[in-house]
């Protein structure tokens, strides 16, 4: 009887995926969302508010993990790019790391019972595992994305299932999580979201994630430094991932002052601010459908110029509003922009990987996802500064609560709306330099 290790080394990909493995691979956009927005909203909340850990003590734990996570992507990156094994370079990583994972974010919500300084240290030390972990099989799956969908018709038809799945894990993880947690407490909906998270890899896993046949077994793994030397003198490479840093940091921007507008600028119950979030990720799922057939039409570098555009433009509209309603409505128009960054941006990457490819002879998936990942961490920092400075020139004192300063309004706005705009026109500039301008650089199998 065949062996387990057997069959996953000798399942390989020789044609374009199947519709089945293109779902099974997308599937594992939900978990990854899911586990991520669930931390990213709610760790601070849980350790501060629940356990009583000091404010500043999380949030020095907070900016270790982002240095750890920061630092890991490109690590990771180069040691998938070089190691080979007779299951290849990516499934290895993925199917050992998939259980560590799951296990390591379901303890972070159930922590034993400890002092503060007890508490902050099991902190430190499950997300270091959980970083090491989501590090080290999502960085793998995004490498998997270029080498499996070869053309520019395939990544569009492929990155559908995967965005669509990534965004129902980010509406889970922000508004379900909560729910879970109200009904059955912090350790039930630890458990609770750990389980469909573990279904979902090993769904993703077993039907999707596949390499190709002999796609790297004549390589000789590139050295550090040539790695990092070809990848930062990609004229290609370097207007992307700035690119990306700006519009990645528009959205940041815009997730951080939605609470802010919809409070101190519309005077809503804090709670609408649901319903704006839920209104673009929502519209964003039918337009990456809409990205997808508009890429297929035109190609990346000009799919991606009007996804930026129709962004760009329509953050614009939050300047007027007077209502939860009008701002839902240019919401609309923003969830369009969003969809086609989602669906363009991995898009835009992979062709990026065939060009380098092609030069150098070496298919570096990982190493340029990894700075990629890297460097657009900035966006955290970017995002922070941006809301610090707007709400202190405009007066802002939390202090006086609904009571704000008439300048208060307006500086919301602007940083909803103008400071968007701007870096999303810088995010234009750097898109409009992309060199690649056809529409696939190399056949299909």
């Amino acid at each position: 009887m065949t062996s387990l290790a057997a069959r996953i080394r000798d399942r390989r990909l020789d044609a374009a995926p199947t519709r089945a493995q293109s779902v099974a691979f997308g599937a594992s956009g939900f978990p990854t969302q899911l586990m991520a927005q669930t931390f990213s909203a709610f760790v601070v909340y849980f350790y501060v508010a629940h356990l009583a850990v000091p404010a500043e003590w999380v949030a020095a734990a907070m900016i270790a993990h982002g240095i750890l996570n920061a630092l890991l992507n490109p690590l990771v990156g180069a040691v998938s790019d070089r190691v080979r094994t007779p299951w290849g370079r990516r499934i290895p990583w993925v199917g050992f790391g998939i259980v560590p994972l799951v296990v390591a974010f379901a303890l972070i919500w159930m922590p034993p019972s400890l002092s503060a300084g007890g508490l902050i240290v099991w902190f430190l030390a499950v997300v270091a595992v959980y970083d090491i972990a989501f590090v080290v099989v999502v960085l793998n799956i995004s490498a998997l994305f270029p080498e499996i969908f070869r053309t520019t018709a395939e990544r569009a038809r492929g990155n559908v299932p995967r965005q669509v799945f990534a965004i129902a894990g980010m509406i889970l993880g922000t508004a379900g999580a909560p729910l879970l947690y109200d009904s059955i407490g912090w350790p039930g909906m630890a458990i609770a979201l750990g389980f469909v998270c573990l279904v979902m890899f090993t769904w993703s896993f077993a039907g999707g994630m596949l390499e190709r046949r002999g796609e790297t077994a004549s390589e000789a793994p590139m050295r550090w430094t040539a790695q990092l030397r070809h990848t930062f003198a990609n004229r290609a490479f370097v207007p992307y991932v700035l690119g990306s840093l700006f519009v990645q940091t528009a959205i940041a921007v815009i997730l951080a002052a939605i609470p802010f507008y919809v409070r101190y600028s519309l005077h809503a119950a804090e709670g609408e601010g649901s319903i704006l979030l839920g209104v673009i990720f929502v519209v964003a799922i039918p337009a990456i459908l809409l990205w997808s057939k508009v890429v297929q039409l035109t190609s990346p570098r000009a799919a991606l110029l009007w996804a930026v555009g129709v962004f760009g433009v329509a953050v614009l509209g939050y300047l007027i509003p007077a209502s939860v309603l009008g701002a839902a409505l240019v919401g609309v128009a923003v969830g369009v922009g969003v969809g086609g960054l989602l669906q363009l941006l991995e898009v835009v990457l992979a062709q990026i990987i065939d060009d380098d490819a092609a030069r150098t002879g070496h298919r570096r998936e990982g190493m340029y996802f990894g700075v990629n990942g890297f460097i657009v961490r900035g966006s955290v920092v970017l995002q922070a500064v941006v809301a610090a400075w707007v709400l202190n020139a405009s007066g802002f004192d939390a202090a006086l609560g609904d009571a704000q300063p008439d300048a208060v309004d307006g500086g919301i706005r602007i940083m909803l709306a103008v400071v968007p705009m701007a870096f999303t026109a810088l995010a234009w500039v750097c898109f409009f330099l992309y060199p690649i301008r056809v529409r696939d650089l190399i056949a299909a199998p």
